[in-house]
C-alpha cells in the first residue's frame, strides 16, 4: 500500500533549510496527520509523499516555488505609529497577527521601527528559501 492523492496519513517530519538549520519538527509530539494532495500542507510536502510506504523515510528537496514561494517586498508595509493601539511595545523580530481585508488572520513579523513608523513583514519566515524535509510515513488512515 502506498500513499496517493486524498489520503489521510500520519508522518513525522524534520523540517531544514539548506544550511541545515532545523525550522521545525515533530520530534517529541505526536506524528503530523494530513489528508494528501487538498492543500492542508505545502505544495512540495504534498507533492513528496506520494509513493510512500508505511515505515518508509525519505528526504524532500522542496523549492522555494512549492514551498511559501517568494519573499514579496510588496507585502512589507508601514504605519504610523500613531494609527497603532498605543500599548503595544513594537520590537523587531516581535510576531503578530493582523486581520485581512476579509477579517481572516494573517501572521505578521515587525521588521522595522523608526521614530514614526513601524514596518509590518507579512511574508512568511521561509518565503525565498528552499526547504529539506527528512520524513517518515507512520500511517495511512
Amino acid at each position: 500500500m502506498v500513499v496517493k492523492s486524498n489520503d489521510n496519513i500520519r508522518v513525522h517530519y524534520t523540517g531544514k533549510l539548506e544550511d541545515g538549520t532545523v525550522f521545525d519538527s515533530s520530534e517529541g509530539r505526536e506524528p503530523l496527520t494530513f489528508k494528501v494532495g487538498v492543500g492542508h500542507v505545502i505544495a512540495g510536502f504534498d507533492e513528496g509523499v506520494v509513493g510512500m510506504k508505511i515505515n518508509e523515510k525519505k528526504e524532500i528537496f522542496i523549492p522555494m516555488e512549492k514551498a511559501y514561494g517568494e519573499y514579496q517586498e510588496e507585502l512589507v508595509v508601514s504605519f504610523l505609529k500613531e494609527q497603532l493601539p498605543p500599548d503595544i511595545d513594537f520590537q523587531v523580530g516581535m510576531k503578530l497577527q493582523m486581520p485581512s481585508e476579509h477579517g481572516v488572520m494573517i501572521p505578521i513579523t515587525v521588521k522595522e521601527l523608526t521614530d514614526t513608523e513601524v514596518f509590518l513583514d507579512a511574508n512568511s519566515d521561509l518565503a525565498g528559501k528552499n526547504l529539506i524535509f527528512d520524513v517518515q510515513l507512520v500511517e495511512i488512515l
